[in-house]
């Protein structure tokens, strides 16, 4: 007989793609009011297990059964059918619909044959009140920023009564505040019965939020714990190693006398960012906190040129730059890996050679022509410089685990001998190894004499790989504090505050506190 608590059972499930074994026997089994931590690398198929459950994917052998009852899920409309609702990391919206549209999108109310917008709008707002996020429900989903749409998406899956919710990473771009938020409503869930897969790479948020873990390495099914097991030991279980330093920042010792590469001086766009000021000197860590709002990526996308702006200057070497200008930007040694990879980071049905390229394409070019065999040599050194595990360099870079991804985005600018890298969520969506590979890369980009400017929502990231940290809110810099003053407790102090225009002088008495 069946255990009338069992929502859903995987058993023996094994998918390969051409010349990858994606899942090879691997068991999972998910109980009614439970949260089950699904941890692993990227790469180590915890996205093609989901996709199964969620339709995109047929397993080649095992079964999956729900309620007890043995089930094919062949589509999205099957997999809601059997009340499970997936949240992926990579959004699944409709720019051009506004919230409430995108939150009922094929299920939107009728009356009288025509779309009730009033009920679906009126239930979109409670939905979005429920998971405590201020956006209106006729708001284009284009205009919003990333934070709020993955609160849209967490409102969509309410929006079904799953009894099973899957979240990939919900948490990897929400602020502290945000993430006590999603937490509340997940015990919420958790309290009516509702069973919750639950994929994180912070680890802390395992034992204050999970159950049991089930970790997958390989496309294995390695072990099932409990959520009170040691960090340590998750992490030996997820990489098969130990990694003894999480953060490994090293710290030049001269920073201070180094040039400076990047200087900004009075950045103001109005009603967005109010004059901006600071430095990045050759071999230097920046970071940029700050709630979401605050204004972080506006200011590094107006540097970079992508956006522009109304006052101000941006200077490379002592060098301006011109405005909106990014040719111009990237010319003078500038690049910016974005916060949304896929989105503005990547061609996704590029190769991995192709994407590599991008940035260096003009410059290889003669007469018009491009000197393919340069680029695929340049292509293979770098991607082997950053051990992106990958079938050859011909590959799509959509199949590419997250981690690879951002190696592939930031290659591209290693490629172009860039000064300045603007790193905008580096390690979002990355596990903890892959995150180590990162932060050397960063160590090894300042050892060679580039400057880093860095946001991350990750705060303990942010302390642990910066040699400064500027604080943002409302628009402002609210403060800036060296690596040694640097705590959360001083740094969420600024994020929440009410900046007025900071002289030097109250700078260095901040700095004395």
């Amino acid at each position: 007989m069946s255990d009338p608590d069992e929502l859903l059972r995987i058993e023996g499930i094994r998918k390969t793609f051409p010349g990858v074994v994606a899942l090879d026997s691997v068991d999972f089994d998910l109980r009614r009011g439970e949260v089950h931590v699904l941890l692993g690398e990227n790469g180590a198929g915890k996205s093609t297990l989901i996709k199964m459950l969620s339709g995109a994917y047929t397993p080649d052998a095992g079964r999956i059964l729900v309620g007890g009852e043995e089930v094919r899920i062949q589509g999205a409309q099957d997999s809601e059918r059997l009340g499970i609702a997936t949240i992926y990391q990579e959004f699944n919206l409709v720019p051009d619909l506004t919230v409430a549209e995108n939150i009922f999108l094929g299920r939107q109310p009728r009356r009288l044959g025509m779309i009730d917008r009033k009920r679906m709008e009126a239930d979109a707002a409670d939905l979005l009140a429920r998971v405590g996020v201020n956006v209106s429900p006729r708001a284009r989903v284009r205009d919003l920023g990333i934070a709020r749409l993955q609160m849209v998406e967490i409102a969509k899956a309410l929006s079904l009564d799953a009894r099973v919710l899957i979240m990939d990473e919900p948490t990897a771009v929400l602020t502290s505040e945000e993430v006590e938020k999603l937490f509340a409503i997940v015990r919420a869930l958790r309290a009516d019965g509702v069973g919750i897969v639950f994929i994180t790479h912070h680890l802390e948020e395992i034992a204050a939020l999970g159950d049991r873990v089930t970790v997958i390495r390989d496309g294995r099914s390695v072990g099932q714990v409990p959520a009170s097991t040691p960090e340590d030991e998750l992490v030996r279980l997820m990489v098969g190693r130990s990694i003894e330093q999480q953060y490994p920042r090293e710290r030049p010792e001269a920073a201070q006398e180094a040039p400076v590469l990047l200087s900004v001086e009075g950045l103001t766009r109005d009603g967005v960012f109010h004059d901006i000021s600071f430095q990045v000197r050759a071999g230097e860590v920046v970071g940029i906190a700050g709630l979401v709002g605050a204004g972080r990526t506006e200011v590094v996308r107006a540097v970079f040129g992508a956006d522009p702006y109304d006052q101000g200057t941006v200077k490379v070497a002592g060098e301006p730059v011109r405005r909106h200008d990014v040719g111009a930007a990237m010319a003078a040694g500038i690049g910016l890996v974005p916060e949304d990879r896929k989105g503005q980071g990547l061609v996704l049905d590029a190769s991995v050679a192709e994407n590599l390229g991008l940035v260096t394409l003009r410059s290889a070019s003669r007469g018009g022509l491009v000197d393919l065999k340069g680029q695929h040599r340049a292509a293979e050194r770098i991607a082997g410089q950053l051990g992106v595990r990958m079938a050859g360099l011909s590959q799509h870079v959509r199949t590419l685990s997250g981690g690879n991804q951002q190696k592939v985005v930031i290659g591209k600018w290693l490629l172009a001998n860039t000064k300045v890298l603007i790193l905008d969520e580096p390690t979002r969506g990355i596990d903890v190894g892959a995150k180590v590979e990162i932060y050397q890369l960063i160590n090894e980009l300042t050892a060679a004499g580039a400057a880093v400017l860095m946001i991350s929502s990750d705060l303990p990231e942010v302390l642990g790989m910066s040699d400064r940290v500027l604080v943002m809110a409302q628009g402002r810099i609210a403060g800036e504090l060296p690596a040694d003053e640097a705590t959360q407790d001083a740094v969420m102090s600024l994020a929440v505050s009410t900046p007025t225009t900071t002289t030097t002088t109250e700078k260095e008495a901040f700095r004395g506190h």
